[in-house]
């Protein structure tokens, strides 16, 4: 039997058992399309930072608002990642993600169109809706093009691209957006859509949804309240990141004091350290998710301090913000597995609320962030308050896990 029918992708055949090295090579050209959604995906979402004086110039605004348009995009991944993702239960999965792509690339060409800033936190928005479930059901397509026991390393493919993104595709987007202005970074992303959407449609099989999907079941892993709590967590812990990340130009233009043809450097090692993280996290989350989950809280405070310590100075404060990069990268990866456990019956949903709640953080630290510079705090004084929105998804994440531990223990 054989999961697609004529013009929907290349046939993936389940009746047979195939030779391992075929199937990698059968799945090689499908995780790659996946990979550059990944990439698309990874660039458009931290892009905004390294343009972000650049927008509030050519648009009239203060930075602190232009970081709005950050905000619009993490609630957009927000709102989009369960509803995209529990309504679509029923549809072919290589059709799903066609449109999510497509839905993602007009996202990013409305947003280089934007003639004010209400309109593009509109667009920014409207780009933000299919990515956490992007990034879900993705992660089920991989897994099925990979085979057997190789669901581990087929997900770790698609989010190579995300962070691979960090390293080359915000940098460039940012020279980008300083040489020829930062609409043209978001025409290069929605070029990048593009060029995954026929990816997508060239090389992907079909994959019809599971026996017994529908929204009820969908909508059924939501009655786990430890799942919420584990999404507070992270969004709350992760919202500490995105409180310095989200104005990370103006901080080393104006605290430590590099030049803003620079920065992009110092974006491409942050990307650095967030793909060592993944590296990283993905060997200790196999050891202990919940041993990770902690251990990568506790890391990101000590790296968020550091840069409000160390932010003066130029070698300090860049290793303090690649550090930064690495410790994110390990909690994050923790959270998905820990999130992923907490759902079984739905597999993508578990996925995709892991982006929809790390966004959540994304929307809530930007946001948090422009309120104590627009006070007139300066750009140290997120990092202060970012350590302390980590330390509270620490305390929240390590009280969830004990009692789960507990629980067993007297079970």
């Amino acid at each position: 039997m054989h999961t697609s029918t004529p013009g929907t992708g290349p046939a993936v055949d389940t009746d047979v058992v195939l030779d391992p090295h075929l199937v990698r090579r059968r799945a090689r050209l499908p995780l790659l399309a996946l990979a550059l959604g990944g990439f698309a995906i990874g660039t458009t979402e931290f892009a905004t930072m390294g343009l972000l004086p650049l927008i509030a110039e050519d648009l009239d605004g203060t930075i602190p608002e232009a970081g709005h348009a950050i905000t619009a995009y993490a609630l957009g991944v927000v709102v989009g990642a369960p509803l995209l993702t529990t309504m679509a239960a029923r549809m072919d999965r290589r059709r799903l993600l066609l449109i999510l792509m497509a839905a993602f690339t007009v996202g990013n060409v409305l947003s280089a169109l934007a003639p004010s800033l209400g309109w593009l936190v509109a667009a920014r928005f409207v780009a933000g809706l299919p990515h956490g479930a992007f990034f879900g059901v993705g992660a089920v397509m991989g897994a099925h093009v990979a085979g057997p026991g190789r669901r581990g390393q087929a997900v770790a493919t698609m989010m190579a691209g995300l962070t691979i993104a960090n390293v080359v595709g915000v940098p460039l987007s940012t020279v980008l957006g300083q040489v020829f202005g930062w609409r043209v970074a978001f025409v290069a992303v929605g070029v990048l859509g593009a060029l995954t959407l026929l990816a997508l449609l060239r090389f992907l099989p079909g994959l019809p949804v599971r026996d017994g999907a529908t929204v009820r079941a969908e909508l059924g892993a939501l009655r786990n309240g430890r799942l919420w709590v584990a999404c507070a967590a992270g969004s709350i812990g992760f919202g500490g990141m995105f409180a310095v990340y989200s104005y990370v130009s103006p901080l080393l233009t104006e605290v430590t004091g590099i030049a803003e043809a620079t920065v992009p450097v110092v974006l491409a090692l942050f990307g650095v350290g967030m793909t060592a993280g993944t590296l990283l996290g993905g060997r200790l989350a196999d050891r202990s998710v919940a041993r990770t989950v902690l251990l990568g809280f506790a890391a990101t405070i000590v790296a968020l301090v550091l840069i409000a310590v160390l932010a003066q100075w130029v070698v300090p404060g860049v290793l303090a913000i690649v550090l930064l990069g690495v410790t994110t990268q390990v909690l994050g990866l923790s959270l998905q597995a820990w999130l992923m456990d907490l759902s079984p019956s739905a597999p993508s949903l578990g996925a995709a609320l892991c982006h929809s709640a790390l966004n959540a953080g994304n929307a809530f630290g930007a946001w948090v962030g422009g309120l104590v510079i627009a006070g007139g705090l300066g750009y140290v004084a997120p990092a202060w308050v970012g350590a302390g929105l980590t330390v509270v998804g620490l305390a929240i994440s390590a009280a969830t896990l004990g009692g789960a531990r507990a629980g067993r223990r007297t079970a």
